[in-house]
């Protein structure tokens, strides 16, 4: 069931992409900025609190659902299965700037490129010469690409199915919502929200990386991913770089922009990955290859692990 389930939603979702302003992310969005304004009162242990009334009612009712489903009717289980992976995947929500930078690029209007990047990152990208815009929409599209695809892959085949997805997904949100400056938030309070995510996301950001070398450039994945994964800020982030950049055979690191600023990282916060050549609008075909044949080097070990289980 989970092979068909994930299929099914792929298919559905590249039929009809789910917009990232969508219902439910909305419910979720004021969920947490409710959380944010009820709980944060300076200390970590708020930070704990709110993350707790914003997860648990979540994938509690997500468990309970397929739980009285499946005691209902095999087939209900299954359709829920894929409502929640649809829900959670969301491939289509950045592939669609990726896209877009790509045929701009490829009709050379760069400031159309850089003004599609600005959007979807926050990336000052004034006068950013062609390399650094696909390098940005690289380093942007591969840590995507995992926590959109193969991250909720991962926790929607654990034993919590369904429910795996969604801890995941809001874990991802949170992580990366209350981290955002806001005027009426503590630093510390979000403290909690990126731990908890950097550990759910450890094991996935490497099978995902794993995956990149398998169908890339294996041994230059490797490579990277042994001596350069360190180098950037977030190991997690680090890994699937490292192992993207080799498996391209591009070269994604160097000075990365912050929001608003073309600052370069200080020295130690982004190492140098020296594999691969520099970044060419030609290598964003090659990124879409890579994440694609990951995608269904997933779906081939995810059916053999189905028809073993069926046997």
């Amino acid at each position: 069931m989970t092979f068909f389930s994930v299929l099914l939603a792929l298919v559905i979702e590249q039929v009809r992409a789910l917009s990232p302003n969508n219902p439910v992310m909305a419910l979720l969005r004021l969920h947490a900025e409710w959380a944010a304004h009820g709980f944060d009162a300076g200390k970590q242990k708020h930070g704990v609190l709110a993350w707790l009334v914003v997860v648990l009612p979540w994938t509690a009712a997500v468990a309970l659902v397929y739980y009285v489903l499946y005691h209902i009717s095999f087939v209900l289980a299954f359709l829920w299965n894929v409502v929640i992976v649809y829900f959670t995947l969301g491939f289509r929500q950045f592939s669609h700037y990726f896209t877009d930078i790509h045929l701009a690029l490829n009709n050379d209007d760069v400031p159309r490129a850089r003004e599609i990047l600005q959007e979807w990152t926050g990336i000052e990208a004034v006068d950013m010469p062609v390399s650094e815009i696909v390098r940005h929409t690289l380093i942007h599209a591969v840590v995507a690409s995992h926590r959109h695809v193969f991250g909720v892959f991962f926790w929607f085949l654990v034993p919590i199915g369904p429910a795996g997805a969604v801890l995941y997904r809001i874990a991802e949100f949170l992580a990366r919502e209350w981290s955002r400056p806001a005027d009426e938030r503590t630093e510390v309070f979000s403290d909690f929200a990126q731990y908890v995510f950097f550990v759910i996301d450890w094991i996935p950001a490497r099978l995902t990386s794993l995956g990149f070398a398998i169908v890339g450039n294996f041994e230059d994945a490797i490579y990277a991913w042994r001596n350069h994964a360190n180098q950037w800020p977030d190991t997690n982030e680090g890994v699937l770089l490292a192992a993207g950049s080799g498996a391209l055979g591009a070269r994604l690191s160097g000075p990365l922009a912050e929001p608003s600023s073309l600052d370069v990282l200080t020295p130690g916060e982004g190492g140098p990955v020296t594999v691969g050549d520099d970044c060419t609008p030609r290598t964003l075909q090659s990124a879409v290859g890579l994440v694609w044949r990951a995608v269904i080097l997933w779906m081939i070990l995810l059916l053999m692990l189905t028809i073993a289980l069926w046997v």
